[in-house]
This record gives C-alpha cells, structure tokens and sequence, in this order.
C-alpha cells in the first residue's frame, strides 16, 4: 500500500477526493497554499487527520466553488471557512475565508505530503496561523490544545522558530516540557 492508498482508507474514500480536488486547482490556475495539519506533516512527523486545511486567492474563491459545485462537492459555511465535502470521503476540505491568511500563498512551496504534490505554507507561516488558531477563545478547547501541539511539534523541530512565539504560549510549552 502506498501512502495515498493509505490516505484514501483512513479517509474512507471511494474516490480519490484530495487528488481530485488538487487537480481542479491546478488544471484552473487556483492560487492556493496548503494549512493546518497536512502541511505540518510536511515539517514533521506525520499525524492523521481528517480535515484537508487551505487558504484560497480571494479574488478566485467564487471561481472554485463553482468548479466545486459542479464537481459534485457539498459546501457547508462557518465564519471563516468553507467546509467541503463529498459523499465519496469522509475528507473535509476546510478552505480559509479570513483574510489574514492570503500572503501566505506567495510564500508557499510545492513539496509532496502523502504521496501528493501541493503547495504548502512556509513553517514560519504555518506557526503564525496555529498562533493565531490558538488564540482565538472562541475556539474549541480540544481543537486549541491541538493547536497547542502543533505549535510545540514545530518548535521542537525548528527551535529557531520560538522566538515568533508569545510570551504566553512560550510559557505554557516550557511548563508542558517540565511536567
């Protein structure tokens, strides 16, 4: 089995949704940068997940959903997400809305993360962006003690990345470190 094979069993794919949904990108000059924890995966050890985060040019999100809708796939909105998903998977393509996140696709670069190919954000970027998700209160407090791991996940590989780290957060993965 290889890893796309694996990918498409713990996502209980009929189909092969990512590998579709990349080559819509790519066939239709969709800028876009890969986030959350497939592009960690891409920096460190690998951890499964389900969701498949990304942000998308603003000015083509119109554009993809369109693309997507004719494609097959449902949409599901949230404040700053588009959820997308197939009856074919139980993947769910979180697409970025908030704004904050668009610089990250120039600085994005194609590498490969479970047998595909996608542009993924730059570790730096990527650190920003758990930041920023572990920041917000209004969040899940499981999904912000993820975030809190990712952030320690790169960190502890890349230690020149703690000095982006707040105060705050420094202080709590230190104590973590300690325990």
């Amino acid at each position: 089995m290889n890893e796309k094979q694996f990918f498409n069993a713990i996502t209980n794919s009929k189909e092969d949704i990512l590998s579709k949904f990349l080559h819509i990108l790519n066939t239709n000059k969709i800028l876009y940068c890969v986030l959350g924890g497939v592009a960690l995966n891409a920096y460190c050890e690998p951890i499964l997940t389900l969701d498949f985060d990304c942000v998308v040019s603003s000015s083509q999100l119109e554009k993809l959903k369109n693309i997507l809708k004719k494609e097959g796939f449902k949409f599901k909105s949230h404040p700053h997400t588009w959820e997308v998903t197939s009856k074919n998977s139980d993947l769910r393509i979180q697409i970025q809305r908030n704004g904050r996140y668009q610089d990250f696709i120039e600085n994005a670069k194609e590498l490969k993360v479970l047998g595909y190919k996608m542009k993924i954000a730059k570790k730096e970027d990527l650190l920003r962006g758990k930041i920023w998700a572990y920041q917000d209160k209004k969040r899940n407090v499981i999904k912000r003690e993820k975030d809190l791991l990712d952030i320690k996940r790169l960190v502890k590989k890349y230690p020149s990345l703690k000095k982006q780290l707040p105060k705050e957060i420094l202080k709590k993965i230190e104590k973590k470190e300690v325990d």
